[in-house]
């Protein structure tokens, strides 16, 4: 899977004083200069099959003009290049939670442009917003890295529609009704090959959409480009900045003859910003569809404030989602991540996963599977309690710190592992985040002048202590299986189809239906995602007879559990 490299955006400010880097001398353009350099010392006359001084001339004529051209189109790039790691620069000293000031300046060992670039073209080293864009049909509503990896994308997708049996057949089966027909969408979320089957299939219902990410890091620039190349309004590509993170989103929502009634989000920066910047906007939209922890949590708390005008379906609590997204795909993503990412060997060591709700149970059973010792930190007692009957040790991440080799965070929460915490780790401890937000861990109280960070590959940091001790940080604390890695195409498959249907309900809910609260989707709903999915596995259900079926107080054709059933 492609991969394109791009600049990264540093979480908080780079250093006033800091150095630009030099614009590389083994680009494209240094290389054609030596072959022409390389050409031009060659004899420009065969003496054994002499020619004519005019073949000569035209010789030497083409010589000085390929320069030219050479020299300007060197000129123009390191133009480009300049004005980006201006503006790059300047973002990063204007970020909240700067580390520097006018008054004194703190200063890194490194250049933060330079190490967060890592790109693999000139090209690459233009920021999207600088170029002016369109696809083969003269189409130019959409911002993506590089519109030419249109046809790899659109491959990748080929693929995940194999492994989305569900949503492919929920496209089926209601695309004659067009179900969304009239619903403008504007979606935030990750953009990989499976949200683009989505994407397509939300179109094919009749809706219309407009997308961004809503995680710098974890786009993939071929499938946004195909995306881009078949008509839809994306803005989104690996490695934005802050700035150009929310600036996507605001292209999205913001347009002239586009104005949404519905949101689908995954982490609330959609809502977020539609409620501050736009509230008018925001009161006319139909529902909110949130997939995240993150995201519901801040609709409920907009909710209790009384500033939730409008019904939200929470996605992230329905069954489909958080037994199998969360579970599943997590048991499978997190040794992907780490092994791409650090070439980690389980085996023996030493764990600590913060969290054990669905997601940490996926991570611990893995981690579990593959040899190495588990720990758990748990507030939640139940949670807890469910840990050590799995054959977990429940400790304090402050009492084990110092002898554990890798800390993954899951809980949601802000600040999990601390500087004072950092500190005390051992050389060469790996720290990343399973959580949506990058929160969990304090990656700020790590840019001080006291730290030297060290970019080793992609997405991969070292962070290293003045005595030489240097830990792994991964992503800088970003979801890390969507930002280094990939997940089951079949498991978003499941997620997927939930978000379409909760999509479906809310935009078709008679008035009155839904007033202005966060809702589960119907269990009903989540019966019928699951039911999509099991034809791939060759599965046939039991049927109860209709004795049965009155002795338990059931329809036949279900909902099978009650809505307080714990699955």
């Amino acid at each position: 899977m492609s991969n394109s490299s791009a600049p990264k955006c540093v979480g908080a400010a780079a250093i006033k004083n800091s150095t630009v880097p030099p614009v590389r001398e083994n680009g494209p353009v240094q290389l054609a200069t030596e072959n022409l350099q390389r050409n031009e010392s060659e004899p420009l006359l065969d003496h054994k099959n002499t020619k004519s001084a005019k073949h000569v001339e035209i010789r030497l004529a083409n010589a000085e003009d390929k320069r030219n051209v050479q020299q300007h189109a060197t000129g123009r790039k390191e133009k480009s290049k300049d004005r980006h790691r201006e503006r790059r620069v300047d973002e990063l000293r204007q970020r909240p939670g700067s580390q520097h000031s006018e008054a004194g300046s703190t200063e890194y060992s490194y250049s933060e442009t330079a190490s967060y670039t890592g790109s693999s073209s000139d090209e690459d080293d233009v920021n999207p917003r600088d170029k002016q864009q369109k696809n083969s049909k003269d189409f130019e509503d959409f911002c993506v890295r590089n519109i030419q990896q249109a046809a790899f994308g659109r491959r990748e997708m080929e693929i995940a529609e194999q492994e989305m049996p569900g949503l492919m057949a929920l496209r089926k089966r209601a695309h004659g009704d067009r179900p969304l027909s009239g619903a403008k969408i504007v979606g935030c979320t990750h953009i990989t090959a499976q949200t683009a089957v989505l994407i397509e299939t939300l179109a094919a219902l009749g809706a219309q959409v407009r997308w961004s990410a809503c995680n710098i890091y974890s786009t993939q620039n071929e499938v946004a480009a195909a995306l881009a190349e078949a008509g839809y309004s994306v803005f989104a590509w690996k490695g934005e900045s802050e700035d150009d993170f929310w600036w996507c989103i605001d292209q999205c929502i913001h347009s002239d003859s586009w104005q949404p009634n519905m949101i689908l989000d995954d982490g609330g920066d959609a809502t977020h910003l539609l409620l501050k910047r736009y509230p008018s906007i925001f009161s006319m939209v139909k529902g909110i569809v949130e997939e995240s922890v993150t995201g519901v949590h801040r609709l409920y708390q907009l909710s209790k404030s009384g500033k939730l005008t409008v019904p939200a379906m929470n996605v992230n609590d329905s069954v489909t989602k958080t037994k199998f997204d969360n579970l599943y795909s997590c048991r499978e993503s997190v040794l992907d991540a780490l092994k791409r990412t650090t070439d980690v060997m389980f085996g023996g060591r030493q764990v600590v996963v913060c969290g054990y709700g669905e997601v940490g149970k996926g991570c611990c059973a893995a981690l579990k599977g593959m040899g190495a010792v588990v720990m758990v930190t748990e507030i939640d007692p139940i949670c807890a309690l469910q840990a050590c009957m799995d054959g977990f040790r429940i400790v304090k991440l402050s009492e084990v710190v110092r002898h554990v080799d890798i800390v993954i965070t899951c809980t949601g929460n802000k600040n999990v592992v601390t500087r004072e915490l950092m500190d005390r780790m051992k050389n060469s401890c790996i720290i990343c985040n399973m959580g949506h937000s990058n929160t969990e861990i304090d990656v700020n109280s790590l840019r001080t002048a006291d730290l030297t960070w060290e970019r080793v590959r992609s997405q991969v940091d070292h962070i290293i202590w003045p005595d030489g001790k240097r830990v792994i940080l991964i992503a800088e604390g970003r979801l890390i299986n969507l930002s280094c890695s990939s997940i089951p195409s079949f498991v978003v498959s499941i997620t997927a189809a939930t978000q379409a249907l909760a999509l479906i309900e809310l935009f078709n809910a008679p008035p009155g239906r839904y007033k202005q609260d966060v809702y589960l989707l119907p269990k009903k709903m989540d019966e019928y995602v699951a039911s999509l999915h099991l034809p791939s596995f060759d599965a046939h259900l039991t049927e109860l007879t209709e004795e049965q079926a009155k002795y338990l107080g059931l329809s036949k054709a279900g909902p099978f559990k009650p809505n307080y059933y714990r699955y």
